[in-house]
């Protein structure tokens, strides 16, 4: 009997977000065994471009163009397969049509875990409107009367991961993944997004950062060597046998 191979959906609001702040577990997960899909709601080509903007005679159409060849290296690098759904940016708005084309992607994804932006963000609104509509498409995919016959999507967990600033966000990580393995690749898929360069050294710093909290939290006896790190913050209760 083939056991299938699981899979992981991670939705990113804009084409870089989620090389910053899901690249070690999309990474880490790839290495285990898991089918990894990402959805760029949007390109960033208006609020996350500016380094592009300040080239001079840039068009919108140019910047979309040049953030999907970064996005497409950085998906490459991190072994995962991508799709964008281009609805814009500054502001995002999603529609009925995007809805159900996301739950959709839910339905043929059936995946083990999902990934996606804080709930707040006063910094950014685009990000907490990628999350519910994550978590809309979820509930929608999950129903049986959606496109019946179907095979319905099951109860995935949710993880938020981190935003840019996690206290104005109220985000507060309750999960702490081990990405040293996988750091070389992240930071390779980083050094992609040439739209953003400025952010390269933060997000290092954030990695290094979540990399100690991770070890001290193991404890200082574990064998585990750990530098880097990603914080998550679950958004449904986990369901286990036990507490270990």
């Amino acid at each position: 009997m083939v056991t299938p191979q699981k899979t992981a959906l991670v939705v990113s609001a804009h084409s870089a977000d989620f090389v910053w702040r899901a690249g070690g577990s999309i990474a880490l997960h790839v290495s285990q065994g898991y089918a990894v899909h990402i959805v760029c709601l949007s390109f960033g080509e208006r609020g996350e471009s500016a380094k592009l903007w300040r080239k001079g005679e840039m068009t919108e159409d140019k910047v979309k163009d040049a953030r999907r060849t970064e996005a497409l290296a950085a998906a490459e690098i991190l072994g995962a397969t991508i799709e964008f759904f281009d609805i814009g940016d500054y502001p995002m708005r999603a529609d009925r049509e995007t809805l159900f084309r996301l739950a959709d992607v839910f339905r043929r994804v059936q995946p083990s875990f999902v990934l996606s932006h804080s709930l707040k963000d006063p910094y950014n609104y685009d990000h907490p409107l990628a999350m519910n509509l994550t978590q809309e498409a979820r509930i929608i995919a999950q129903a049986e009367g959606y496109r019946p016959g179907e095979k319905i999507v099951g109860a995935p967990p949710v993880y938020s991961f981190e935003p840019h600033q996690p206290e104005q966000c109220e985000w507060r990580p309750d999960v702490l993944l081990d990405i040293t393995s996988v750091w070389d690749r992240k930071y390779a898929a980083i050094q992609c997004m040439a739209g953003q360069e400025h952010l390269w050294e933060y997000y290092t710093r954030v990695a290094l950062q979540r990399g100690v909290q991770a070890k001290r939290n193991v404890g200082i006896t574990s064998a585990r060597d750990i530098v880097y790190g990603e914080g998550y913050q679950s958004i449904f209760p986990r369901v286990t046998e036990n507490l270990a």
